[in-house]
Protein backbone atom coordinates (compact mmCIF):
# COMPACT_ATOMS: atom_id res chain seq x y z
CA UNK A 1 0.00 0.00 0.00
CA UNK A 2 1.17 3.08 -1.19
CA UNK A 3 1.24 5.61 2.26
CA UNK A 4 2.95 8.80 0.22
CA UNK A 5 1.04 11.86 0.71
CA UNK A 6 -0.87 13.03 -1.92
CA UNK A 7 -4.31 13.70 -3.03
CA UNK A 8 -6.31 12.01 -5.99
CA UNK A 9 -8.02 14.17 -7.87
CA UNK A 10 -10.55 12.56 -10.61
CA UNK A 11 -11.26 14.42 -14.04
CA UNK A 12 -14.66 15.86 -15.37
CA UNK A 13 -16.97 18.39 -12.83
CA UNK A 14 -16.12 17.05 -9.41
CA UNK A 15 -14.36 20.06 -9.12
CA UNK A 16 -16.96 22.27 -9.36
CA UNK A 17 -19.61 20.48 -7.13
CA UNK A 18 -20.87 22.15 -3.76
CA UNK A 19 -18.93 20.36 -1.00
CA UNK A 20 -21.05 19.75 2.11
CA UNK A 21 -19.58 16.88 4.40
CA UNK A 22 -16.42 16.28 2.19
CA UNK A 23 -14.85 17.86 -0.87
CA UNK A 24 -15.86 16.16 -4.42
CA UNK A 25 -12.20 17.65 -6.04
CA UNK A 26 -10.16 14.87 -4.18
CA UNK A 27 -11.26 10.95 -4.27
CA UNK A 28 -8.18 9.56 -1.68
CA UNK A 29 -6.36 11.72 0.06
CA UNK A 30 -3.38 9.51 1.51
CA UNK A 31 -1.43 11.73 4.00
CA UNK A 32 -5.05 12.29 5.78
CA UNK A 33 -5.43 8.04 6.03
CA UNK A 34 -1.63 7.92 7.18
CA UNK A 35 -1.74 10.08 9.85
CA UNK A 36 -4.84 8.58 10.69
CA UNK A 37 -3.36 4.81 11.01
CA UNK A 38 -0.30 6.38 12.89
CA UNK A 39 -2.31 7.42 16.16
CA UNK A 40 -5.05 5.10 16.12
CA UNK A 41 -5.09 5.61 19.72
CA UNK A 42 -6.12 8.95 19.58
CA UNK A 43 -8.48 8.49 16.54
CA UNK A 44 -10.46 5.73 17.77
CA UNK A 45 -10.47 6.11 21.78
CA UNK A 46 -11.78 2.54 23.21
CA UNK A 47 -10.97 0.65 19.96
CA UNK A 48 -13.93 -1.25 18.19
CA UNK A 49 -17.01 0.69 20.17
CA UNK A 50 -16.12 4.30 18.59
CA UNK A 51 -15.64 3.29 15.14
CA UNK A 52 -18.95 1.79 15.50
CA UNK A 53 -19.92 4.92 16.67
CA UNK A 54 -18.76 6.83 13.62
CA UNK A 55 -20.53 4.20 11.11
CA UNK A 56 -23.56 5.08 13.09
CA UNK A 57 -23.05 8.88 13.81
CA UNK A 58 -23.56 9.13 9.69
CA UNK A 59 -26.94 6.96 9.96
CA UNK A 60 -28.07 9.22 12.21
CA UNK A 61 -27.52 12.50 10.44
CA UNK A 62 -29.80 10.33 7.47
CA UNK A 63 -32.01 9.87 9.64
CA UNK A 64 -32.44 13.36 11.55
CA UNK A 65 -32.14 14.52 7.83
CA UNK A 66 -35.71 12.35 7.05
CA UNK A 67 -37.42 13.08 10.07
CA UNK A 68 -36.78 9.52 11.24
CA UNK A 69 -35.02 6.39 10.22
CA UNK A 70 -33.55 3.04 11.39
CA UNK A 71 -30.04 0.58 11.35
CA UNK A 72 -28.83 -2.84 12.50
CA UNK A 73 -25.29 -2.78 13.81
CA UNK A 74 -24.15 -6.45 13.06
CA UNK A 75 -20.84 -8.53 15.03
CA UNK A 76 -19.64 -11.00 13.19
CA UNK A 77 -17.99 -14.53 14.57
CA UNK A 78 -14.99 -13.00 12.46
CA UNK A 79 -14.61 -9.93 13.85
CA UNK A 80 -16.04 -7.67 11.44
CA UNK A 81 -18.68 -5.64 11.53
CA UNK A 82 -21.50 -4.30 9.63
CA UNK A 83 -23.64 -1.36 10.02
CA UNK A 84 -27.00 -0.97 7.43
CA UNK A 85 -29.44 1.42 7.01
CA UNK A 86 -32.67 2.57 5.69
CA UNK A 87 -31.38 6.03 4.43
CA UNK A 88 -31.15 7.39 0.80
CA UNK A 89 -27.81 5.92 0.01
CA UNK A 90 -24.60 8.22 -0.19
CA UNK A 91 -24.87 11.06 -2.65
CA UNK A 92 -23.43 9.72 -5.79
CA UNK A 93 -23.54 11.84 -8.87
CA UNK A 94 -22.30 11.38 -12.30
CA UNK A 95 -19.60 13.00 -14.78
CA UNK A 96 -19.88 14.25 -18.04
CA UNK A 97 -19.30 10.73 -19.17
CA UNK A 98 -21.93 9.13 -17.30
CA UNK A 99 -19.41 7.50 -15.06
CA UNK A 100 -20.54 7.05 -11.27
CA UNK A 101 -18.77 9.27 -8.42
CA UNK A 102 -19.57 8.18 -5.26
CA UNK A 103 -18.62 11.36 -2.33
CA UNK A 104 -15.61 10.34 -0.73
CA UNK A 105 -16.70 9.55 2.53
CA UNK A 106 -14.06 7.05 3.22
CA UNK A 107 -10.94 8.14 1.88
CA UNK A 108 -10.91 12.08 2.09
CA UNK A 109 -11.63 14.01 5.31
CA UNK A 110 -15.35 15.22 6.86
CA UNK A 111 -14.62 18.83 6.41
CA UNK A 112 -17.02 19.32 9.78
CA UNK A 113 -14.96 17.41 12.22
CA UNK A 114 -12.07 16.41 11.20
CA UNK A 115 -9.62 19.66 11.81
CA UNK A 116 -12.62 21.95 14.00
CA UNK A 117 -10.22 22.87 17.27
CA UNK A 118 -13.75 21.43 19.28
CA UNK A 119 -15.25 18.35 17.07
CA UNK A 120 -18.94 17.23 18.86
CA UNK A 121 -18.86 14.46 20.47
CA UNK A 122 -20.02 11.15 19.73
CA UNK A 123 -21.87 9.34 22.92
CA UNK A 124 -19.45 7.50 24.46
CA UNK A 125 -18.10 10.97 24.86
CA UNK A 126 -14.90 11.10 22.25
CA UNK A 127 -14.53 13.70 19.42
CA UNK A 128 -16.43 12.64 16.57
CA UNK A 129 -13.59 12.92 13.66
CA UNK A 130 -15.67 11.12 10.78
CA UNK A 131 -16.06 7.78 8.47
CA UNK A 132 -12.61 8.31 7.29
CA UNK A 133 -11.02 7.32 10.70
CA UNK A 134 -13.19 3.53 10.10
CA UNK A 135 -11.59 3.13 6.95
CA UNK A 136 -7.68 3.75 7.74
CA UNK A 137 -8.57 1.98 10.86
CA UNK A 138 -9.21 -1.65 8.92
CA UNK A 139 -7.94 -4.08 7.23
CA UNK A 140 -10.90 -3.76 4.38
CA UNK A 141 -14.01 -1.92 4.44
CA UNK A 142 -16.62 -2.87 1.75
CA UNK A 143 -18.86 0.22 1.12
CA UNK A 144 -22.54 -0.62 -0.35
CA UNK A 145 -24.87 1.87 -1.48
CA UNK A 146 -28.50 1.54 -2.39
CA UNK A 147 -29.95 5.03 -4.29
CA UNK A 148 -33.05 6.15 -6.09
CA UNK A 149 -30.78 6.12 -9.16
CA UNK A 150 -28.64 3.06 -8.98
CA UNK A 151 -26.78 0.90 -6.45
CA UNK A 152 -22.68 0.62 -6.24
CA UNK A 153 -20.11 -1.33 -3.53
CA UNK A 154 -16.86 -0.87 -2.98
CA UNK A 155 -13.87 -2.19 -1.32
CA UNK A 156 -11.11 -0.36 0.34
CA UNK A 157 -7.94 -1.53 2.63
CA UNK A 158 -7.25 0.44 5.26
CA UNK A 159 -8.82 3.38 3.29
CA UNK A 160 -7.80 3.15 0.17
CA UNK A 161 -9.55 1.94 -2.83
CA UNK A 162 -8.73 -1.30 -3.55
CA UNK A 163 -11.34 -2.03 -6.22
CA UNK A 164 -13.48 0.48 -8.45
CA UNK A 165 -17.27 1.80 -7.78
CA UNK A 166 -19.38 -1.59 -9.15
CA UNK A 167 -22.80 -1.95 -10.01
CA UNK A 168 -24.78 -3.83 -8.17
CA UNK A 169 -28.58 -5.68 -8.81
CA UNK A 170 -31.57 -2.96 -7.75
CA UNK A 171 -33.03 -4.58 -4.98
CA UNK A 172 -35.86 -1.66 -4.86
CA UNK A 173 -34.68 -0.63 -1.43
CA UNK A 174 -32.57 2.36 -0.70
CA UNK A 175 -29.98 2.44 2.14
CA UNK A 176 -25.78 2.81 2.79
CA UNK A 177 -23.86 -0.80 3.96
CA UNK A 178 -20.81 -0.72 6.03
CA UNK A 179 -19.27 -3.55 6.35
CA UNK A 180 -15.80 -3.88 7.69
CA UNK A 181 -12.96 -5.61 10.14
CA UNK A 182 -10.62 -3.80 12.23
CA UNK A 183 -7.06 -3.60 11.86
CA UNK A 184 -4.75 -4.78 14.50
CA UNK A 185 -3.44 -3.03 16.72
CA UNK A 186 -6.00 -0.78 18.40
CA UNK A 187 -6.84 0.15 21.64
CA UNK A 188 -7.75 -2.22 23.60
CA UNK A 189 -11.79 -2.54 24.16
CA UNK A 190 -11.58 -2.20 27.78
CA UNK A 191 -9.70 1.28 27.48
CA UNK A 192 -10.91 4.49 29.19
CA UNK A 193 -14.06 5.86 28.28
CA UNK A 194 -14.91 9.55 29.07
CA UNK A 195 -16.82 10.61 32.18
CA UNK A 196 -19.90 9.62 32.34
CA UNK A 197 -20.14 7.28 29.39
CA UNK A 198 -21.37 3.92 29.46
CA UNK A 199 -19.40 0.76 29.89
CA UNK A 200 -19.37 -2.49 28.39
CA UNK A 201 -18.67 -4.82 25.47
CA UNK A 202 -19.02 -3.08 21.85
CA UNK A 203 -22.90 -4.88 21.76
CA UNK A 204 -24.07 -3.55 25.18
CA UNK A 205 -22.50 -0.09 24.28
CA UNK A 206 -23.92 0.45 21.50
CA UNK A 207 -27.45 -0.21 22.04
CA UNK A 208 -27.00 1.76 25.16
CA UNK A 209 -26.10 4.54 23.20
CA UNK A 210 -28.80 4.45 20.52
CA UNK A 211 -31.24 6.76 22.37
CA UNK A 212 -28.31 9.48 22.25
CA UNK A 213 -30.18 9.82 18.79
CA UNK A 214 -33.60 10.18 18.95
CA UNK A 215 -34.48 10.14 15.21
CA UNK A 216 -32.65 6.62 14.64
CA UNK A 217 -34.08 3.30 15.64
CA UNK A 218 -30.78 0.77 15.89
CA UNK A 219 -30.57 -3.14 16.10
CA UNK A 220 -27.50 -4.68 17.10
CA UNK A 221 -27.17 -8.41 15.83
CA UNK A 222 -24.68 -10.35 18.11
CA UNK A 223 -24.00 -12.71 16.15
CA UNK A 224 -20.83 -13.61 18.71
CA UNK A 225 -23.24 -15.30 20.75
CA UNK A 226 -26.30 -15.15 18.87
CA UNK A 227 -27.95 -12.45 20.81
CA UNK A 228 -30.20 -9.54 19.27
CA UNK A 229 -30.40 -6.34 21.52
CA UNK A 230 -33.44 -4.18 19.72
CA UNK A 231 -34.01 -0.42 20.65
CA UNK A 232 -37.63 0.64 20.60
CA UNK A 233 -38.31 2.63 17.88
CA UNK A 234 -38.83 6.08 18.50
CA UNK A 235 -41.78 8.38 17.65
CA UNK A 236 -41.57 9.81 13.86
CA UNK A 237 -42.19 12.76 12.46
CA UNK A 238 -43.01 13.06 8.89
CA UNK A 239 -39.98 12.55 6.55
CA UNK A 240 -39.16 15.39 4.23
CA UNK A 241 -37.61 13.91 1.10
Amino acid sequence: MDDADHIEVPVGPAAAWRNTTHDWAGSVDTGHLSRIRADAAAFAPGGLRHLVLEVVAYAADEAESRGGGRCTVTLHADGSVSVADDGRGTDTRFDDAGRAVRKPVMATKDLRFFDHPEPPPLPDGHPRRGMSVVAALSAWLVHTNRRAGGAWTQRYEYGVPATGLTPVADDGTTGTLVHFRPAEPLPAPGAPDAPGAPRGPASAGTAAWAGSWPCLSVEVDDRRTGVSRPRPRPPRAGRSG
